[in-house]
Parts: C-alpha cells; structure tokens; sequence
C-alpha cells in the first residue's frame, strides 16, 4: 500500500506506518486536532442539522429503513467500534487510522491559496445571492419574505442542504466532499429586511447564511432602510450568520476607483467590521461584481481569504471558479434550476491497510473527458489460464470458480488460433501451473509490469526476464504467489497517469482502440474494465487517474477486448477469443444476491452502479480440456 503526499513529514512519519505505536497514533491525533477540528468546530457551532452528515454508501442507499432504524445502526456500530477498541487496540487503532487518516491528509495536502482543489472542481455547490427581502416588491430583483420562505421550503423539500462560508472554504482548498446536495445562501447590502425578515427565517429553518455589508450603508435609511450596529451585532453573534465586507461606499465599478480608495474600500471596511462586531471577517464581495486583477490583487492585501463575485451571462459553479478571489454565484431567479444539479463531491479515497478483497463487486458506467468506461470492481482477483481461446464469457463459465467478472488477461501469441500460449511467464491458481516464457520473446518485454497476485496482495513490478521467469524468481518478489503474468503497460502509476514516453515504443499504443484494463483503486480494491470506445492511451490513463484508480495496467487492446458481469458480455462489438482472463471473486461471507442501480448524472460525468452480492456457489468441477 502506498500513499501520495505533497507534506514530507506526513509522508515520512505517517502514510506508510504499520499501527503498532501508539506514538503514531497521538501524531495522527495532533494533526486532527491542530488541522481538523478548528473547521469542523466552525460548522458545528451553528449547531445546524445539516452539518456534513457522511454521504451514504452504496448498501445504504439501497436500504430502505427507517431514519431511526439508520440511527440505531449507527449507535450498534458505534458500540461494536468501542469494543472492538476495548478489546482487540490493533484494529482499533487501525479504524482510527483508516477512518480519519483520508481527512489529515486532505488536509495537510490543501491546495495552495488562491487555487481551488481539483477534487473541490468536480463538486457542484451553487451559491445563490439575494439582494432586498421586503413585504412587498419595488425592484425587479427583490423578493418578498413569502417568496423567501416558499425558496427554502422548496431547498427543505429537495434535500438540500445549507452550508456556510466556512465549509465552502475548506472544501474549495481540501476537497473534502459536502454534504451530497450543498446550497450556499448570500445576501447582498444590509437592507433592514435581512434582519427583519432574513434573519429569523435562518433561525426557524436552521439554515446558515452570509450577509454582505457596506460600511457606511449601516444605519443608513436615506433612500433604503439598512441594517444598524445593533442589529448586526446580534446577527454576528449567531453562529448561523457570517458578515463579509461589501466594500465602505459600495462604489458602482471597483476598477475605476483610485488606488487610494480602493485602499480604503477594501482595507477599512474590513477593520471597521471587526472592531464594531468583535469577530473576524474572512470574506469579501465585489460591489456589482466588477472587478479586475487590481482589484483583486488589493482585496488580498488587505487580508481576506476569499472573494464573491456575480456575473448574470456567467454564472458557475463554485468549484468552476476560476481562483478563491472569483468565486460566482447564480442570481436567486437560477434556484431551482441550480439545486436540481447540486452535488458535494466525490467521497474521499478510503485509507486501508493491506487490501481490501473482501469488499461486494460492483459494476459502473462513467463517462470521463468524454471517454465512456464500463468497470467492475471488488471481490478477490485470480488469472483463468484456459486450455485454449475462448470468449472471456465462455472461460469464466468453463473455470470451476464463483467468479462473477473478468476481462481478457495479457500478452498471447497470435501463431495458432487454438492455442493457449501466452507471451512471458504465466501462472493461474485456477490450473496450479507455472507456465514459463520462451527465451526468444521475454527480452522484449521487459521493463513492463508485471502482475503478481497472492491471497492478501497484488504487486506491478518492471518485468526483468533475467529474474522473472522461474517460479522462484516470482516467489522471490512475492513468496505465496499464486498468479502472474505480463501486461502491456501501466496507464496509471501512484495515482498519476503515464506520459507517452512511458510506453516503450508499444505497438498502436497512441492509435485509438478498444482497451482492457485492470488494476487497484485508491479504496485498495481490484478494479477491472474496458473503454467502449477507441481512445488512445495517454488519454485512457488520464481519465483512470480522475476515477480513483491508483494503479492500472492495460492487459489488452483491438477487437479482443472484452469484459463480463454476471454472465453477460459488456462490450458492444463481438470480441475475438483469448486464452486468459483476470477475474473477480465475489467474498464468500456474502450469503445473498442483491441488485441495486443508482444512477449519478453530472456535467462532465455520467455513472451507473450496480450492486452485486453474491450467494457463495460450490465450485463445480472445472473443465480445462474441452473437446
């Protein structure tokens, strides 16, 4: 198991530690406290119900409990937890590591500030702003308090979920996903309808808000009423309110405003806000939206940490910002459109140690930079060397095994249409054999991976034909081997996809064409699967990278590319036939056979799950020698 970090010392001390000392574990706790917990206080401490609840897995989506049957399953889990603690400290120490280890490391490997975290640009949190709240409208862009409630009826009956600044903040610098349908509620220039209207909505629905004010707006009732001192000191002091600065005179055009008062909008705004409230103010929003890299490049001087803006022919995402000092924001007319798509974000890569071979198989269809993939992870993974070539369907049927999945395995010798010859060293648990290479045709590939299987792991090494084509030269390099053989490259090593010059001069390696490929996710999972269609791959590798998959190899390529799930085939050509094949187990403690589709659309995405677990089969008597 290897883990990525951008921090020298987490990655010394921290990612590759084995729990034995407790030592580690008060490092591990020092850095959640010290890096964690401040902003995780800053979301509890508004005491909203809202507050980041974990997005619910796969089985639990299929679930349909109750929430107090869900809420009794999470206290025994819970208790189990504790005991398990009480009792067995080595796995207890273990879920600690697993469980928090993910949210350390997102957040000592924070994006550096102004840049928005890529895993923070896939979410979508729309941030809407409001400008007057009023009994009755006067402007096009007002709304009044019963139009505001039926807003946040309909975010209630959506479930979405309000989040504050602060939240959104950390997840734009760390990734860390929000709650799974965020909401972001803005409110523009201190009119008096904010606290007499705006303000006890937040309270009765719960929801956190941001106010943005204008210094001298304050108390000012020449032409619209505004908030004064003393209703926006008891706004501050509720931690469902955030105040940012809106500037001191609210200009129309920060950009054509001198140097020196520019200064002054951005500089003393900010300190006169926090000398009346007594709280600090992070934030900031561009009067109108306008601004320019002047501008923007004062409202950092001056001390802030992130920037609103709006444009109504451009309004984004916040994770499709384009720094933290250009954050968009939708108008409140785009609401109900903007929350049909919301979405927090990917989950966080789940940390654990060793692989995990125990998990349900899962298939699932994504579209990533336009490449439409088809996968299926989970299960244990073995190699079916067969007698001769067969579709991957008719191998995984004819092998004596429970596996449920497969795509066709490595190199094979294309000399004789009924031969099972492979190209390099091939062993399959399945035949208990060791098969090795021919002399004349292992020196050329070496250098490419070559796959090591055991009960409890799997390794991808550079071939080395001197070493690797004995049984006990694998065994050297993985001594309870029970499966090996040679792929045609890696497309995605330690989480970061192969360049070009990677590849070695591989034939057709830059053509496109249908690809096989498997390897292990970030969650240690195997993980099988093929691109439906032509695609070259570099460009195959990059979007793996993004799907999560830690490290992927290419096992084939053309018209033999296949994959199968459950007995049907999942590639729309007929493939050729192959005499090898990587498979997927499903775990034997899985008693019944359970199908679950969900469905996630996004904007540059589109994925299917499918939810298998198995009823654990006998082998039937295999049949490597068919006539």
């Amino acid at each position: 198991m290897t883990f990525i970090s951008k921090n020298r010392f987490l990655a010394d001390k921290f990612t590759n530690i084995y729990p034995r000392s407790i030592l580690y574990m008060l490092v591990l706790g020092f850095c959640a406290l010290s890096e964690f917990l401040p902003e995780l206080a800053a979301a509890q401490s508004a005491n909203i119900n809202s507050a980041m609840p974990p997005v619910p897995t796969t089985t639990e989506a299929c679930s349909n409990h109750s929430g107090q049957d869900n809420q009794g399953s999470r206290l025994i889990t819970t208790g189990v937890q504790i005991s398990t603690w009480l009792s067995e400290p080595y796995l207890g120490v273990q879920n600690l590591v697993e469980g928090l280890g993910p949210y350390v490391l997102a957040y000592l490997n924070r994006s550096p500030w102004p840049y928005i975290n890529d895993r923070a640009k896939l979410a979508r949190v729309p941030i809407i702003r409001y400008h007057d709240i009023r009994s009755q409208k006067k402007g096009f862009f007002d709304l009044t308090s019963d139009e505001l409630e039926k807003q946040f009826e309909l975010i209630k009956d959506q479930g979405v979920t309000p989040i504050s600044l602060n939240q959104l903040m950390t997840h734009l610098q760390t990734g860390l996903p929000l709650p799974t349908k965020p909401v972001l509620l803005t409110f523009d220039d201190g009119y008096k309808g904010h606290y007499q209207y705006v303000y006890p909505l937040l309270k009765k629905y719960n929801y956190p808000g941001l106010f943005s004010v204008s210094t001298d707006s304050i108390n000012n009732n020449t032409e619209q009423k505004h908030v004064s001192w003393e209703q926006l000191r008891e706004m501050a002091a509720n931690p469902l309110v955030t105040i940012a600065s809106y500037s001191v005179t609210h200009p129309d055009d920060l950009t054509k405003v001198s140097d020196e008062q520019l200064q002054k909008e951005t500089v003393d705004s900010k300190n006169v806000l926090e000398t009346k409230l007594g709280t600090r103010v992070r934030y900031f929003a561009y009067p109108s939206g306008k601004y320019d890299e002047r501008v923007a490049r004062s409202v950092y001087s001056a001390g802030y940490e992130l920037a609103l803006t709006m444009n109504d022919a451009d309004e984004r995402f916040a994770g499709a910002s384009n720094t933290l000092l250009t954050v968009s924001r939708f108008s409140e007319s785009k609401l109900k459109d903007a929350i049909a798509q919301a979405w927090g974000g990917p989950e966080l890569p789940h940390w654990k140690m060793g692989f995990d071979f125990t998990s349900p198989v899962q298939e699932t269809a994504t579209t990533i930079d336009k490449i439409k993939l088809v996968m299926v992870k989970g299960g244990k993974p073995i190699t079916i060397h067969a007698s001769s070539r067969y579709q991957v369907k008719e191998i995984l049927a004819r092998s004596g095994t429970n596996a449920v999945a497969a795509v066709d395995g490595g190199f094979f010798s294309l000399k004789y249409l009924d031969s099972n010859f492979m190209i390099g060293p091939v062993m399959s648990q399945v035949t208990h054999q060791f098969i090795p290479g021919d002399r004349n045709d292992i020196p050329k590939l070496a250098g490419r991976p070559l796959v090591l299987i055991s009960p409890s792991a799997v390794r991808f090494i550079p071939f080395d034909p001197g070493k690797h084509n004995t049984l006990e030269g694998l065994q050297a390099e993985m001594p309870e081997v029970t499966d090996a053989f040679v792929a045609a490259a890696w497309l995605v090593k330690n989480g970061q996809p192969q360049p070009a010059s990677s590849f070695n001069g591989l034939y057709g390696f830059d053509i496109p064409r249908f690809r096989a490929f498997w390897g292990i996710n970030q969650e240690q999972q195997p993980q099988i699967g093929v691109s439906l269609e032509s695609v070259d791959s570099v460009s195959l590798g990059a979007a793996l990278a993004k799907t999560g998959l830690q490290d992927v190899v290419m096992v084939d390529s053309g018209q033999s590319t296949s994959l199968v799930y459950q007995g049907q085939s999942l590639v729309k050509h007929v493939p050729r036939p192959v005499p090898h094949a990587v498979a997927l187990i499903p775990p034997e403690s899985m008693m019944n056979h359970i199908d679950c589709n969900v469905v996630e659309k996004t904007n540059n995405q589109e994925s299917r799950v499918t939810l298998a677990v198995y009823k654990h089969k006998r082998p039937r008597n295999r049949d490597n020698n068919p006539k």
